[in-house]
């Protein structure tokens, strides 16, 4: 994220109200002809503030194949801490266990899962039909899924809040998504499409790069092979959000193919700057909200 930064004018910002957007009546993302890539994997930060007060943060992956599923957990990287799990189609039945893991901060770890009935269309990451339990020290840290209601345990219940996503597609058409970017908001359709500015050989030589959110394009870019670095500012459930992209590997390292886009909320309504680069120089009191960072790697191979 700070190498992404680094490349941006601190002062290039351009602010725009989804709401009202002068591209709203265009749905370039939308084209039938253009079908959705895949996603590969997600990548979730989680932030857990327990009862006694300690804080752990934990990563989870969940990826697919064509034949399987599976989820990579680990905690404070901390890589001894990692651990997979694995299912397929053959296999879903026994998708169901627990593991203790033994942190170097002395903590204990015991993990719970149930994906026994997980439903994942079309995604990696389960929709429903699953729990994922945490417990830190005796304490809960982190419940996910619908069946959470089924898991039980006795240990006091701490707060936990999803820092960063990171999706990863592939595929050469159009990148569609889902988020939410704050706490009690509504999930937001996202859709991004480089194309065709015209004509056939017009868009050969100068293609346009649309973001769309919610049906509306909050982001044109033209001739993108010389404008493949950038950002702008959206406004979005009440909140300041940055939308970078870096789509130069995509005109000039064919080979690997892959582009970021990253939206990222704001705690304040300073547009001045993006963000500061160094989290841990932000005075105290700016942590009791914690910012929200999403990404998308979209590779075209």
């Amino acid at each position: 994220m700070r190498d992404l930064a680094s490349c941006l004018s601190d002062h290039a910002a351009q602010v725009s109200d989804t709401s009202c957007s002068s591209y709203r009546s265009i749905n370039p993302c939308l084209s039938a002809a253009f079908a959705p890539s895949i996603q590969n994997s997600v990548t979730c930060l989680y932030r857990s503030i327990l009862p006694s007060h300690n804080q752990t943060a934990m990563t989870l992956t969940w990826s697919r194949t064509a034949s399987s599923h599976a989820l990579a957990i680990s905690f404070d990287d901390d890589p001894s801490t990692n651990f997979k799990i694995t299912t397929s189609s053959r296999l879903f039945r026994k998708s169901k266990g627990c593991k203790s893991l033994q942190l170097r901060s002395s903590s204990k770890i015991d993990l719970f899962w149930d994906l026994s009935t997980a439903r994942y269309h079309p995604g990696p990451e389960p929709r429903d039909g699953f729990y994922l339990a945490v417990v830190v020290d005796s304490e809960l840290g982190l419940i996910l899924g619908d069946k959470a209601h089924q898991f039980k345990t006795g240990a006091g219940e701490g707060k936990f809040a999803l820092v960063s996503r990171q999706e990863h597609f592939s595929g050469s058409t159009v990148y569609s998504t889902r988020a939410k970017f704050c706490e009690g908001g509504g999930a937001h359709d996202i859709s991004i499409r480089c194309g065709s500015g015209g004509g056939e050989s017009e868009g050969a030589k100068h293609p346009v790069l649309w973001v769309c959110i919610d049906k509306k394009t909050v982001m044109k870019e033209r001739k993108l092979q010389w404008n493949f670095r950038g950002n702008q500012t959206i406004f979005l459930d009440g909140l300041l959000v940055d939308l970078l992209w870096d789509v130069h590997d995509w005109f000039y390292n064919p080979d690997s193919g892959c582009a970021v886009f990253m939206f990222k909320t704001r705690s304040g309504l300073d547009s001045s700057r993006l963000w500061m680069h160094d989290d841990e120089a932000m005075p105290h009191h700016h942590h009791r909200h914690l910012d929200f960072s999403f990404m998308i790697c979209a590779c075209k191979n």
